[in-house]
């Protein structure tokens, strides 16, 4: 009899979700910006300490309004990591600027700070660190360079609600931050996203560029006798349906981080064993970031066939997967972006990179038997 399967993902369901849909369908107002929505908007304000937070469809819309907000045009570079996913770079490419790739850190896998400032050029307009694994960027550094150099920062945190550098959120330490509530991140709203404006004096043309370029937010709040398109802008309001969704998880935000991070401590005391015999890295976290449990991942040694792990893994009824393939190295990055050095690094750990099972629920003895035929794969 095959031994039970193992899922890579599991969303998490409260229990209050259904409710709060069939309360907003009640409401009779199921388009955006309805009461679910503004719940969440004053909780993520509130938790965050930023100026404004909109929701919108994913985390990719949210990046699409921050190249909008930035004026970003042809010929503009934005300093971003190649390790990671395509929608950072292609918010920014969309407005005609060209993504600038540097290398990672071999601890955190995030944007190496200390190589970004040699990328600056005098088309600079942006650097967006990238908070892998819900674990900060240093971004004390990036902001130094950032204020040298006149230059914005968005951060892209769409793995990183909940989690802080130095006690501040992830998300709204820049100028403008992003999140996501993809199926697979910890808060969930099955897709759906998050623009975070930290800057109050981009907060009035965000509001705008959300709303397909009008100033129909003003017109509701019966500032303007009527609303007017004033801006460039698109539809970037989820339904309120898809808020009440997200409502009913933000209610038990810390509590789902609380039950994510103590399946990342388990996976962290199960395989010290094998990196003490160097069969694989386990995740770094700096001590002055405060991560929220998104992902576990491990390194494998270089001469390891990563493909042939998968497989094995697979065989014993255990989904794990790879993650980015690097940008640079794709045929869109080579078109569209360019590679500031030789990015050894982003190259290397991401092919060396296997993301385990993590979903709350998943239990001790599956994290057991996930280590123990890793071990055993390994130890061969």
């Amino acid at each position: 009899m095959a031994p039970e399967h193992i899922p890579f993902n599991r969303p998490y369901v409260t229990g209050q979700e259904q409710a709060y849909v069939e309360e907003a369908l009640r409401s009779h107002h199921v388009s955006g910006d309805g009461g679910f929505t503004g719940r969440c908007h004053r909780w993520i304000e509130q938790r965050t300490g930023c100026a404004k937070a909109l929701l919108t469809h994913s985390c990719t819309s949210a990046l699409d309004m921050a190249a909008l907000l930035l004026d970003l045009g042809h010929g503009d570079e934005v300093i971003l990591p190649s390790f990671t996913f395509v929608s950072t770079a292609n918010a920014f490419v969309l407005r005609g600027a060209v993504p600038v790739f540097v290398d990672i850190r071999e601890d955190t896998l995030n944007l190496d700070e200390r190589q970004v400032e040699a990328a600056v050029t005098s088309r600079t307009r942006a650097i967006v660190p990238v908070h892998y694994a819900g674990v900060a960027c240093e971004m004390d550094a990036i902001i130094a360079i950032a204020k040298r150099h006149k230059l914005r920062i968005v951060e892209d945190a769409a793995q990183g609600i909940m989690a802080s550098y130095r006690g501040s959120p992830l998300g709204a330490i820049g100028d403008l931050g992003s999140f996501s509530f993809h199926e697979t991140k910890n808060i969930m709203s099955g897709e759906g996203g998050c623009l975070l404006v930290n800057d109050p004096a981009l907060a009035p043309r965000a509001e705008v560029i959300r709303e397909k370029g009008t100033d129909r937010g003003r017109f509701f709040r019966g500032e303007v006798d009527k609303y007017t398109w004033q801006d460039l802008g698109s539809s970037f309001l989820p339904s309120d349906l898809t808020a009440a969704v997200l409502w009913a998880q933000l209610e038990q935000a810390e509590r789902i981080t609380r039950e994510r991070l103590a399946i990342w401590d388990r996976y962290h005391g199960m395989l010290a064993p094998l990196e003490q015999r160097g069969l694989l890295r386990r995740p770094i976290v700096p001590g002055h970031c405060g991560h929220n449990g998104h992902l576990y991942y491990v390194l494998l040694p270089p001469e390891v066939d990563r493909g042939a792990v998968l497989g094995r893994l697979k065989e014993a009824n255990i989904h794990a997967v790879f993650h980015y393939v690097p940008l640079h190295s794709s045929a869109a990055g080579l078109r569209f972006g360019r590679a500031h050095g030789d990015l050894r690094l982003t190259t290397s750990l991401s092919e060396r990179l296997i993301r385990l099972p993590l979903w709350i629920g998943l239990r001790e003895e599956q994290q057991q038997r996930v280590c123990d035929a890793l071990g055993d794969i390994l130890g061969r």
